[in-house]
């Protein structure tokens, strides 16, 4: 999925309303629904925004605000936090399905590429602010760009080796540890993956590189019990209305490497009837779009694409 979970600990003193409203320059404003599409749409197309939704009565919103206000004045008008009032303004999280606060979405080009529930800490919101505006790299972010590549280019021998001697330098290295898990599950090792997983420590498990490698080997399991593809499309050709069957064609297809198809099926479901299974399919899209990583030019399209949807 695109959301990271993430618990709430503590209180915090600081609250969605006013707190630095307007401050910096308009790094940090307050929005409505009637200014949203130029002060978040427009804007994430010079710079990413961050949109806040949070509740007066939402406890984990006062503790999130003051430390995310603080991130997004160290970033020096490189990103733009807009804070949104549910309560006062329920139509734009609606037409996104926020369920809960607060809920952050990353906008950029116009369009919502990353998220993250719940109340993270300060490091954990730097480092999701960081892979937006792109951070200074060094000799281990060139290794791991050029392992991403390979996995990319289906070089799985060459991307696994990569990330596996960036373990050797920084055995606690999230995009290492969380790249040969992607690496692994690409080649079907699932339960070397798995194994993978269990390495990552205990308090960078809501990290957003994490949760995308988790949603990218539950999907690989998922198609993996679902059979294969003829008997799944001929369930769909006895009758084209019969969503279930389409959702399982579209992640067996996903397991396949046909990740296109995949996505075409799942919105196809959507646009057809989005309440369909409790929001199944949307919810399934999230969640590939999330193990397919928030750049992947798939993961990009799909998401202007099923935006047209649920703006329509």
């Amino acid at each position: 999925m695109l959301l990271n979970q993430a618990g709430a600990k503590g209180a915090g003193t600081g609250a969605g309303a006013g707190a630095g409203n307007g401050a910096a320059g308009g790094d940090i404003i307050d929005t409505t629904t009637q200014t949203f599409m130029a002060e978040v749409m427009e804007e994430s197309k010079r710079r990413p925004v961050l949109v806040d939704f949070w509740a007066p009565w939402c406890g984990p919103c006062k503790t999130l605000t003051p430390v995310i206000e603080k991130v997004v004045k160290a970033a020096k008008g490189k990103v733009r936090l807009a804070k949104l009032n549910i309560d006062d303004h329920p139509v734009i999280p609606g037409k996104l399905g926020i369920q809960s606060v607060p809920t952050v979405y990353a906008f950029v080009n116009g369009q919502p590429v990353d998220g993250f529930q719940g109340a993270l800490p300060e490091g954990q919101v730097k480092a999701f602010i960081d892979r937006l505006i792109g951070p200074a790299g060094d000799g281990l972010e060139e290794a791991l760009a050029a392992a991403d590549a390979a996995l990319a280019q289906g070089d799985l021998t060459a991307a696994a080796e990569i990330f596996v001697g960036v373990l050797g330098e920084e055995p606690d290295n999230l995009k290492a540890l969380t790249g040969l898990v992607r690496t692994q599950v690409a080649a079907g090792g699932l339960e070397q993956a798995r194994a993978t997983l269990a390495m990552v420590p205990a308090d960078k498990q809501n990290d957003s590189l994490v949760s995308a490698a988790k949603a990218a080997l539950d999907v690989a399991e998922q198609a993996a019990a679902l059979g294969d593809l003829a008997t799944l499309e001929a369930r769909l050709d006895l009758d084209p209305t019969d969503h279930q069957a389409r959702f399982d064609l579209a992640l067996a297809l996903n397991g396949k490497g046909r990740r296109e198809q995949a996505l075409i099926h799942l919105l196809d479901i959507v646009k057809r009837d989005r309440s369909w299974n409790e929001d199944a399919a949307r919810k399934q899209i999230v969640q590939l779009f999330e193990a397919w990583g928030p750049t992947d030019p798939l993961t990009v399209s799909g998401r202007k694409k099923l935006s047209a949807i649920m703006f329509a």
